[in-house]
This record gives structure tokens, sequence and C-alpha cells, in this order.
């Protein structure tokens, strides 16, 4: 007898619910998010599961993986597709959650995502912890231009310079040293600590093949190339190298019914850092870049008639399907001199 099992996890406890191909609940229940847990809940509950399903999340990977390993056919679906089918519930309970998953394990109505490598994930787990440093020392240089600025001491822009400005203000205001000297403080940590991890980055892009080849296109950097290999992790998942461009998120959404049918903005349905670091990239090369290139060349005629925003947001769509073909391929970026010459 074929068994269909649904899994909404949480941090603490995941409940459960197996049902039948006739979708008849047999079991449901709570037990302890941990793989060993739930495979040892299984063993006792089922005989033979066809199919284990649960939401991406927090835990999904490491459950997802943990279960994989000791033998059983479970599949992660996307969260955001899912809990489009379960509001079509009343009653939102974890319960009742557990088997809408279930039903959708035995009615293979859902979207299977793939789990990255434990690799890819230690990859973007440094890369977020980098960004948050980064985007934490930012939010103290802004609070502390704000309250000096509330002061009338206005502060140029700049962030290499700061603490300098900081402290020949502090010499003129001294009853304000109880308050900005911590922040100083807290400033500087927070720049040693990001120094640090972004050493690790630097040796982490050095060391990989794939980001040397990546770094080769005009733009991306080692930051670019790592988010991309961390992200992607495996480039042969996609059937065309053009999907890298939807997957991060950057192909315009469509509405199409009856006689109406408009495009719209970007989707920003893929991930946030590697939309982010593709942005940054096709800024470079738009302004930054010496060499002359087509797809260059084109983002500044899209730069005239639309906008800047805009033209480098299809660059940065192109320059995802080009950095996937390279690393398919194993081909650094091909400049037109260098076609000509081998020509």
């Amino acid at each position: 007898m074929s068994e269909y099992i649904g899994l909404d996890v949480s941090k603490e406890e995941t409940s459960y619910c197996i049902m039948d191909k006739d979708g008849k609940i047999l079991a449901r229940g709570k037990v302890d998010s941990d793989p060993q847990g739930i495979f040892e809940m299984l063993k006792e509950k089922t005989l033979c599961p066809e199919r284990i399903v649960l939401e991406t999340g927090t835990l999904s990977s490491w459950l997802t993986e943990g279960l994989q390993e000791r033998g059983m056919p479970v599949s992660c679906v996307c969260a955001r597709r899912a809990n489009a089918i379960m509001k079509l519930n009343p009653n939102k309970t974890d319960d009742n959650d557990a088997q809408m998953l279930a039903d959708m394990a035995r009615t293979g109505f859902y979207c299977e995502v793939t789990i990255k490598s434990p690799k890819a994930r230690k990859r973007r787990c440094l890369l977020k912890a980098r960004s948050q440093l980064l985007s934490q020392r930012r939010d103290l240089d802004n609070t502390m231009r704000g309250l000096l600025a509330s002061f009338g001491f206005r502060l140029p822009k700049g962030a290499g310079k700061l603490p300098e400005r900081v402290r020949f203000v502090l010499a003129e205001r001294e009853d304000l040293e109880l308050i900005f000297i911590p922040l100083l403080e807290a400033r500087e940590a927070c720049f040693k600590a990001f120094k640090k991890l972004d050493d690790l980055l630097m040796q982490a892009a050095k060391n990989s093949k794939t980001c040397a080849l990546l770094m080769t296109a005009p733009g991306v950097g080692p930051v670019t190339a790592l988010t991309f290999v961390a992200t992607i992790d495996d480039p042969e998942r996609f059937a065309k190298a053009r999907a890298a461009g939807a997957y991060a998120g950057l192909t315009t959404r469509r509405y199409q019914s009856g006689e109406m049918d408009y495009t719209g903005r970007i989707s920003k349905q893929g991930d946030n850092l590697l939309r982010a670091a593709l942005y940054e990239a096709a800024n470079v090369l738009l302004t930054r870049a010496r060499k002359s290139h087509p797809l260059k060349s084109w983002g500044l005629r899209l730069k005239k008639k639309k906008s800047a925003k805009k033209a480098k947001v299809a660059v940065a769509r192109k320059l995802a399907v080009i950095l996937l073909a390279m690393w398919r391929t194993g081909e650094a970026f091909r400049w037109p001199q260098e076609q000509e010459a081998k020509a």
C-alpha cells in the first residue's frame, strides 16, 4: 500500500499527516523537528512511503538532506506556491497544513525545488554574513550622520574618513562623547569582523576555478562570481541557459486575460543576493569597463532609449545567461578583438 506524507515544519515540532492513495488519513500527529526523529516516526507509522513533501524554509535543507541519506523519498516544494493552495482552507492550523501537503504529495500537484549542496550552502552563509556586517556598518554611519546633523554638524559624504570627522566634532562637543564613542567602537568592531569575512570570501573565490572563469567577464568580480556559483550550484539544473535570468528574478511579469496583454516590472522572484550582484556587475560594465563589447553597446543604446536602471537590469539578465553558458562550456568571456584574431 502506497502512503503519502506531508510535513509542516516549525522550529521545535513538525506536524505530519499520512494518507493512502485514495486520500484517507491513516495517521497524524507531531514529532520533533529532527531528521532522526522524523525517520523513527516514519518507520513506526508507515510501511511503504511513496512520497514525502515539505515546504522550503530555514530547516528544509537540513531535514531533506537528512531524510534522503536515510533512504526516504523526500521532495522539498516551493513554499510560495504551496501557500497559495493552503489558503483555500478557511482554517489555518499546522495539522491542516500537513494534510494539504500530504494531499499535494498524493496528487503530485506541487513544484519541487532543488536543494543546494553543503558546499554551496556554506558559501551562501559566508556571503550573507558579510552582507549583514556591511549593512550594519552602513546603518551605524547613517545613524551618526543623522544625530550630528541635529546639532548642526553636517558631515560630507564618504565612509573612509568618517571616524576622524566624528572625533573632530567631539573635540568641540565633549558633552557628546558618552553617546558617540560607543557608536564608533561598534563601527570599528563591525569593520574588523567584515574584513575577516571579506578575506575568507576572496580566498574562496581565488581557490575556485569556476569563479576564476566567470571573472573573465567585464564587471564580474570575486563577490559576483562566488554569489553566482553558490546560488546556481549546478549549471545543468536548467534546460536552457536563458532560464538563469528568470531564476534571478530579472525577467518582466506578464498579464494576459482576454483582450488584455501587457508586461510589467521584473518579477524579483529569485534570490536577492544574486540579483543585486548581477545588477552591480551590469553597472560596472556600463560605467567603468573601458573595452568595447556588443553587450555594452547594446546597454548604452537602451540607456538612451529607456533609462539607466532599465538598461542595467536588462544587461544584468543577459549577463546571467552569459555566465551560465560560460560555466557550462568552460570557455572564457569572448571579446570581439580576440574573436577576430582567432579568425
